[in-house]
């Protein structure tokens, strides 16, 4: 049986944390020598990464872009919890570190739920148990962050201008492709519409469970972008009948 990826705040699978590991180590910001207070040490060559799936894939990058976003607050996390530096952490895993750190205080520092068919990487469960046994002093770290920056959440830490370009992209709705290849387009009407999906005239009319054939290319879906995460679980997805664009 195949098996989805997850995608809700419950954690990732321990390949995902490797892959947005390295993917964070070849663009995080590298700071003057007399600004530097977290090192990272690792390849600078490309990173050699193997994916699951498409999902999987595209979760890897999210977060490894989500902690290049962050990377200030997360690097002053660490080292006012004083979980950084630590002698069992080497610098080559500094990039695991900060990548699950974010995801640590995403999941409002709950523990993930582990699949019993994930298979353990032994540096990323380190690295979880490591920061778990810490999640008080990171917890309190990030508080701290946020009274010393007057923000109500971590968001607003982010510059205005970059705040308003995600609150305009969280608001586009979604642009879907047919893949033709594997699916006709009647056999992925037949499937959403037995998913509990309503095709509609136009984009206007887009609201919760519906979607909209593109008017000039008819083998392009667009759906409300609040079904996002939803759409993305679908077999659909997995199977790569339709792609996000």
């Amino acid at each position: 049986k195949r098996t989805m990826t997850l995608i809700e705040k419950n954690g990732c699978h321990d390949t995902i944390y490797m892959n947005a590991a390295k993917i964070f180590q070849g663009i995080h910001t590298e700071k003057a020598k007399d600004r530097m207070l977290v090192w990272y040490a690792g390849d600078s060559a490309p990173p050699v990464l193997a994916f699951k799936d498409v999902c999987s894939q595209r979760l890897s990058y999210e977060l490894a872009f989500n902690a290049l976003k962050y990377q200030d607050l997360l690097e002053e996390v660490l080292l006012d919890s004083c979980v950084y530096p630590c002698h069992s952490i080497p610098d080559e895993l500094t990039s695991l570190l900060v990548v699950m750190l974010y995801d640590l205080q995403d999941r409002k520092f709950q523990a993930r739920e582990i699949s019993d068919e994930d298979e353990p990487v032994a540096d990323v469960r380190k690295i979880e148990h490591y920061l778990y046994s810490f999640k008080t002093k990171l917890a309190a770290a990030l508080a701290r962050y946020r009274i010393k920056h007057d923000a109500a959440s971590i968001e607003y830490v982010l510059p205005e201008t970059i705040r308003k370009q995600h609150q305009r992209a969280s608001a586009l709705p979604l642009c879907v492709w047919i893949n033709t290849f594997k699916i006709s387009l009647e056999d992925v009407f037949r499937d959403l519409k037995e998913k509990g999906f309503t095709k509609v005239g136009s984009v206007s009319d887009l609201d919760r469970y519906t979607y909209v054939v593109d008017q000039h290319c008819g083998d392009m879906l667009v759906f409300p972008s609040s079904l996002k995460e939803e759409l993305l679980n679908l077999d659909l997805f997995a199977d790569s009948k339709l792609l996000l664009q």
